[in-house]
């Protein structure tokens, strides 16, 4: 059974985004996902976050705890009971937490994988390093604040790029239970991002020649939240059809190239 609702701060997200094929993302969803296109392009991502203060809702703030965390993201839309629906689905997640590892996909939706990150934070740089214990996820970000996105991203400014990540709230997780995904819904009290500017940037996932070939995923941009007081909403599972190959890639792992 699960907790209802968590609470608790996002000290730290770091939403660093890759312009994608969108055949080369819908290979990977299951069913009834398809990527959620922005000017032609699939969008997906890792979503670095360390959550504080994390508790149920209704407990006092000193019973939380915090956590370093990342997500494998992909933007997707569907139709459920003839209503257009959007959010991300969420192959892979990764955890500092023992305790998360454990009550993931018990006390609350999604199965987390245990990993290290190095995490540096000084004038506005930022740097996290993750390697999963099991070595198939493997991140390197190094990032410092902008005053703008990159001339290359495929958003046009700030506030849409804004605008595409808060309508993204709805996650489903892949389970150890093959054609059933878990829910989480994200919702902040107060939405803001800023730009960065990355200096570094490797991803297991994104790098691995098969699930991506040459060229069909490239880095877009890199956004900073800070300070965000939030809550999770368990929502209904959904009940997801994928063929052997979407099955490999989804329940497998974030990859190894």
């Amino acid at each position: 059974m699960y907790i209802p609702t968590l609470q608790g701060t996002i000290d730290r997200r770091l939403l660093v985004n890759y312009r994608v094929d969108p055949d080369s993302l819908q290979r990977l969803l299951p069913g009834p996902f398809r990527p959620k296109l922005l000017h032609g392009m699939g969008l997906a991502g890792i979503c670095l976050i360390r959550l504080k203060q994390m508790r149920p809702r209704g407990l006092p703030t000193p019973l939380g705890f915090s956590s370093e965390n990342a997500a494998h993201r992909i933007a997707v839309e569907w139709e459920e009971h003839g209503e257009y629906r959007e959010g991300v689905c969420i192959p892979r997640r990764d955890t500092s937490s023992q305790f998360n590892t454990l009550v993931g996909g018990r006390l609350f939706p999604g199965v987390h994988h245990h990993a290290s990150f190095r995490v540096t934070e000084e004038d506005e740089i930022f740097s996290v390093h993750v390697t999963s214990d099991d070595g198939e996820t493997r991140v390197v970000v190094e990032a410092h604040i902008a005053s703008h996105l990159p001339k290359r991203s495929i958003f046009t400014s700030l506030e849409e790029a804004s605008a595409f990540f808060e309508r993204g709230s709805l996650g489903y997780s892949v389970t150890h239970q093959a054609g059933k995904l878990e829910s989480l819904e994200l919702r902040c009290r107060n939405w803001k991002v800023e730009p960065l500017q990355v200096t570094k940037v490797q991803s297991s996932f994104f790098d691995h020649p098969e699930r991506f070939p040459s060229g069909s995923a490239q880095f877009d941009c890199a956004l900073l939240m800070r300070a965000i007081r939030h809550e999770w909403y368990v929502q209904e599972p959904l009940c997801s059809t994928e063929s052997e190959g979407e099955a490999k890639s989804l329940h497998g792992t974030a990859g190894r190239p």
